[in-house]
């Protein structure tokens, strides 16, 4: 038996333990309850920006062991937090090398590398977690979510709003019916908060020093260095990010596609300033989704036919649906028959409830508690380790909601109306279908 099955097996035999921690929604780390061989080794991929918490993250959860970065500068800084982390610049590297040696990964690159990189982990059996978006295209996200499945491993990807108590306490009450028939959706962010809407830089720059740009690129076709992609201002370039969209949706739709079963839209349609010579989102967009008729996942029922709406880049929807109340530049409103929910809160944890069309409060009875409370985000991916119960946030969920959410980019990219068939992971034009994807660049696969 591999040392590496060896560990698994010893963190499913602590399962009872672990979904203990769950009931009891304490923080206490697990770890003070178990012998040392029951350590987590992390590896961790991108350790600065959001990377910088999730390594922290893994090394209050178990012992991050090995570091990779593509900016040795980032990597030198970060190997002064994991005393004996081995570093790479590599990730495939790093996982070839130190495979037995890995329980699991965290993945915290730019948009365009999580796929690949959370791909080869799992099929070396480790567990994952993984940034917002999933994914960078479409059928990335069904690649991840369906590899889960088969290697049976811990997934989670990383809108940490989904462990907000407040959030699941909104989604029991969409659930429960109390806003009644809903009519549309209305989701926005600030966002962009980077450059884009523009042209590809005609100068190439010199690589800044300690950056390989030929492992930043990745997946992604060549083009020279210019410090206008790197560092941050990559989410705005089609070919490494995936816009205001993929930056915040996951977070800010996550309770209403989670508390109305809004995945796999009939059509999506979008209205934008326009993408800029096929390399930058535009400026601004709204996007709409049209849901079907579908049923809902407790099994008790159907969801009407629904259109939700995103808008970013400044555009936000009519004042009227909530009159007198000022929207937040950021923020979401389910709009029902019997109530309006409106939250201005990226997370959706902080929300009011109002009668439709007004701004008068209703002090609506909350419904029986029907979700867990989390006993915090990366807790959960930690317990799911150890066998305990998957992460609310899982791949099964994550990949239908990134799935979901990226087709507002393929409409974005057809500059028309895309209709979609998620049991053929089509839009039925074979043109179109070729927004669902990418030709990885040679040394790259998925």
């Amino acid at each position: 038996m591999s040392r590496a099955s060896s560990r698994r097996d010893f963190m499913k035999h602590t399962a009872g333990i672990a979904s203990a921690v769950w009931v009891a929604n304490s923080a206490q780390s697990f770890a003070q309850s178990k012998s040392a061989n029951g350590q987590i080794n992390f590896a961790c991929i991108g350790v600065e920006g959001k990377g910088s918490s999730d390594s922290s993250d893994a090394g209050k959860h178990g012992k991050v062991v090995a570091i990779c970065d593509v900016d040795g500068r980032r990597l030198d800084k970060a190997g002064e937090r994991f005393d004996g982390a081995e570093k790479f610049l590599d990730y495939r590297e790093m996982l070839k090398k130190l495979g037995d040696k890995i329980d699991a990964v965290t993945v915290s690159t730019p948009d365009h590398s999580h796929a690949p990189a959370a791909a080869m982990a799992m099929r070396m059996g480790k567990h994952c977690f993984c940034q917002k978006p999933l994914t960078w295209s479409v059928k990335e996200a069904r690649v991840l979510r369906d590899l889960a499945k088969e290697k049976g491993v811990a997934t989670q990807m990383g809108n940490q709003g989904t462990s907000e108590n407040g959030l699941r306490e909104a989604v029991e009450i969409m659930r429960a019916g109390l806003l009644g028939e809903v009519k549309e959706v209305h989701i926005w962010t600030n966002r962009p908060i980077w450059p884009q809407g523009t042209g590809r830089p005609k100068e190439e720059e010199k690589v800044p020093e300690g950056l390989a740009w030929d492992l930043f690129l990745g997946p992604a076709q060549y083009r020279p260095y210019n410090s206008a992609y790197h560092p941050f201002k990559w989410r705005g370039w089609l070919d490494f990010g995936t816009g205001a969209l993929g930056d915040m949706a996951c977070h800010t739709a996550n309770t209403a596609v989670m508390g109305l079963d809004l995945f796999e839209p009939t059509w999506v349609e979008a209205e934008s300033s326009g993408i800029v010579e096929n390399e930058t989102y535009p400026k601004n967009c709204k996007i709409t989704f049209q849901f079907p008729e579908r049923a809902k996942a407790s099994g008790d029922g159907k969801w009407g036919a629904v259109k939700v709406y995103w808008y970013d880049g400044g555009n936000l929807p009519n004042q009227e649906l909530v009159p007198g109340v000022k929207f937040q530049s950021s923020g979401s409103m389910v709009v029902g028959s019997e109530a309006t929910f409106y939250s201005p809160n990226d997370y959706g944890a902080a929300y009011s409830i109002f009668k439709p069309g007004t701004s008068e409060k209703l002090d609506i009875k909350k419904p029986e508690q029907s979700l867990k409370r989390s006993p915090g985000h990366f807790k959960e991916f930690q317990v799911a380790i150890q066998g305990g119960e998957a992460a609310m946030s899982n791949f099964a969920y994550a990949g239908r909601l990134t799935e979901t959410i990226l087709l507002g980019n393929v409409a974005l990219r057809a500059g028309k109306k895309v209709n979609w068939d998620a049991s053929k992971l089509s839009t039925g034009d074979a043109e179109l279908d070729k927004l669902l994807s990418r030709e990885y660049r040679e040394g790259w696969t998925l």
